[in-house]
């Protein structure tokens, strides 16, 4: 079949044939590629579930408040699993969730206070993870990378802490890895000179 016998094929077509053909066949396309959201999220969950917590808990500073972000997550992407198309991109889709929910929760100001109602005032629960920061330099360090812009924290975090390549951060993020790179610098380059001080 020659390039010319099929456009002659194709205008001989109803336009209202053809359109329905491209749509059956996205719809079969779409089908084929669709992942199982219940297997994707439980997968997700245990792979990635506890760091996730630890992400949230850096961001937000309050246990319960991350685990109730992490929850909400992958709540979230539940929701949206039919959106994606690949499930390599389902694990930055939900880092980026993440990131997103902890942000909305700092800059409202957001406590999660059923939670902190629940523990007599004065003491915490001690959980494993509870014990993020050992010692005064950490607790200066973790308060300086707080102080950094949403970028340069986010990649500092993400790079350093999750240890995720610049490729995944990108992918999180949704910026290009030069990006990362540029915000990882300079967030660096900010710590040093403010720590720098300090001493």
């Amino acid at each position: 079949m020659t390039a010319t016998s099929l456009a002659d094929g194709l205008r001989s077509v109803p336009i209202r044939r053809l359109l329905m053909a491209v749509e059956r066949a996205r719809e079969v396309a779409s089908a084929a590629v669709r992942v199982d959201r219940d297997a994707l999220v439980v997968r997700l969950f245990d792979q990635q579930g506890a760091a996730l917590v630890r992400l949230a808990r850096l961001f937000t500073d309050d246990r319960n408040a991350a685990e109730d972000l992490v929850q909400e997550a992958f709540i979230r992407l539940h929701r949206s699993a039919h959106r994606i198309r690949s499930e390599d991109k389902a694990a930055p889709y939900l880092r980026s969730i993440v990131i997103n929910l902890a942000r909305d929760h700092n800059r409202r100001g957001l406590m999660s206070l059923r939670h902190q109602e629940a523990t007599p005032s004065g003491t915490t629960p001690e959980a494993p993870d509870d014990r993020l920061v050992l010692n005064e330099q950490q607790t200066l360090l973790l308060d300086e990378v707080r102080g950094l812009s949403p970028r340069q924290r986010d990649c500092i975090l993400l790079r350093f802490y999750l240890e995720l390549s610049e490729r995944e951060i990108a992918e999180t993020l949704g910026i290009s890895p030069n990006s990362v790179k540029t915000h990882c610098r300079r967030g660096l380059a900010s710590l040093r000179e403010t720590i720098g001080r300090g001493q």
